[in-house]
């Protein structure tokens, strides 16, 4: 079978299946009961997006053990890969952009009071020409790579009876010869040559701009609030149980704010039927739909604190359990985090890079164990998925113009589900060529490599984005206004807010 390697065939067809067993799950366990024996294709829908990210980012671990295979050719098309991973990646990556583009947006359509589909139709059937016209225009000025090659050249030599390679010696010629004529070509040798990228390249490089936008600020955000969020969810845990008079206090206290917010929601929904759903509608309704979730986390934390019924003792020892889980995993993600933001300081910001840090990590765990190496290397690209909805989570509760999403085990309705997947897909493709470039070292010759930190990278009018490290800056800046962030306010508990009012 030559380099036909038949276990990562296996290997793969078993890791999809399971993937796709465990979305399941997770969509039947995080459904809201509203949504039960109903709302099939965006359930349909959810289960496939959030197959497509999680293969997507195992993709590039597959990758690099496609790449095995070749370890022992003198060079790259000297071997017949396993897996054809070019054509897998862009199929993979169109089909992320139609989810998230066409898909989702309908989906999420069909699951509102207003209709998605009309909206889609509208924007898909306006001025098709004028449309057609402009796409044509962007690939056309775009849609082209511009590589930097050197010419080289040496001079011929008659073949040697004997070999003698040395550091001083280095090429084939007689004495005295230190330096193959190809490594000393002026700099005036330099040139620029410019093919024209495939469409599926290009709709890749535009998907990954999008995403990269999201990524930098959510991921930056998140890859600091996600570890020290529940460290300092620790630190403000309830101490002990409060007393049945406390309790009744603090409920009183909660049930006031419970009617003022049914209040205000009726008066909005008064006020949709009357149709003036202008842009002061959607903001009182953004403030209430956070306002519901900051009471629900009163209510859970009242909960905690005074627990009932004949098992309290056990609730209040699993909240005890589940707080010290929490400043485990904190303490763990933390480490995560500062290893992340290190490795993308001191080997991609740095020119040229000071370590390979974590590609050096990933290759000593696969001298241990093969499969070590790729699990880790996983780990860190599927973290900075978790980093993004944390970011997401944390924006979207303190900034007014930011949709809130939460997820919920037992309680996430349908379109928060499919608006959370779309975010998950739109910023995989970003998080793999985020991960394809740090991890350069560990993820070299591969397919992922070539699409992403080739072509993308040189592709006209986008390739000064990454030239500069516009998105590591951002995302290292966010990331550390964040960790000051936390580091002031976040011991503090939350203040019980005041009377809830519409703004007029």
């Amino acid at each position: 079978m030559g380099d036909f390697n038949l276990a990562l065939v296996i290997v793969a067809i078993v890791v999809c299946v399971l993937v796709c067993i465990f979305n399941v799950y997770l969509l039947v366990n995080y459904q809201h009961p509203d949504d039960k024996n109903q709302a099939y294709f965006p359930k349909f829908v959810v289960v496939l997006g959030l197959s497509i990210a999680a293969i997507s980012i195992l993709m590039l671990p597959a990758d690099v053990a496609n790449r095995q295979a070749c370890r022992h050719a003198i060079y790259n098309g000297a071997c017949n890969l396993t897996l054809p991973m070019k054509d897998l990646w862009l199929a993979v990556y169109i089909l992320d952009a139609i989810l998230v583009f066409f898909v989702i947006p309908f989906a999420i359509g069909r699951g509102m009071k207003t209709d998605g589909t009309q909206f889609l139709i509208l924007i898909g059937a306006s001025d098709v020409e004028n449309r057609k016209l402009m796409r044509a225009e962007l690939i056309r000025l775009v849609g082209k790579v511009d590589f930097t090659v050197r010419h080289l050249s040496s001079a011929t030599a008659s073949f040697p009876s004997s070999w003698d390679f040395s550091s001083s010696q280095q090429c084939i010629g007689g004495s005295g010869v230190h330096q193959c004529s190809a490594y000393s070509a002026s700099p005036s040798s330099e040139t620029t040559w410019t093919m024209r990228a495939t469409f599926p390249e290009y709709v890749v490089a535009l998907a990954t701009i999008a995403g990269s936008v999201l990524f930098s600020i959510f991921g930056g955000v998140g890859i600091a609030c996600l570890p020290l969020g529940l460290i300092f969810s620790f630190i403000r845990r309830p101490k002990a149980v409060i007393t049945r008079s406390q309790y009744i206090k603090e409920a009183t206290e909660l049930g006031k704010k419970a009617r003022e917010l049914k209040k205000a929601a009726d008066a909005l929904h008064q006020e949709e039927r009357s149709g003036s759903k202008g842009r002061k509608w959607r903001k009182n309704m953004k403030a209430v739909e956070k306002e519901l979730l900051l009471l629900e986390e009163d209510v859970n934390a009242l909960e905690e604190m005074y627990p009932q019924g004949e098992k309290a003792e056990t609730a209040w020892a699993m909240t005890i359990l589940g707080y010290l889980a929490k400043l485990v995993l904190g303490v763990l993600g933390l480490i995560v985090s500062v290893a992340w933001v290190a490795h993308i300081v001191i080997y991609l910001l740095i020119d040229p890079p000071f370590s390979p840090f974590l590609n050096e990590v990933f290759i000593k765990l696969d001298d241990l164990w093969g499969l070590l190496g790729t699990a880790a290397f996983a780990f860190f690209c599927f973290y900075l998925l978790l980093a993004v909805v944390a970011g997401a989570m944390m924006l979207g509760l303190r900034l007014v113009f930011i949709t809130i999403h939460p997820m919920k085990w037992g309680a996430t309705l349908m379109n928060s589900f499919l608006f959370n997947v779309g975010l998950i897909l739109l910023c995989s493709i970003s998080v793999i060529q985020f991960c394809s470039t740090a991890f350069a070292y560990y993820a070299q010759a591969t397919a992922a490599q070539e699409i992403f930190s080739h072509t993308l990278q040189s592709l006209r009018g986008i390739k000064y984005l990454y030239k500069y490290n516009v998105f590591q800056i951002a995302f290292i800046v966010l990331a550390g206004l964040t960790f000051v962030y936390y580091a002031a306010f976040g011991w503090r508990r939350k203040k019980p807010s005041g009377r809830f009012q519409l703004s007029s």
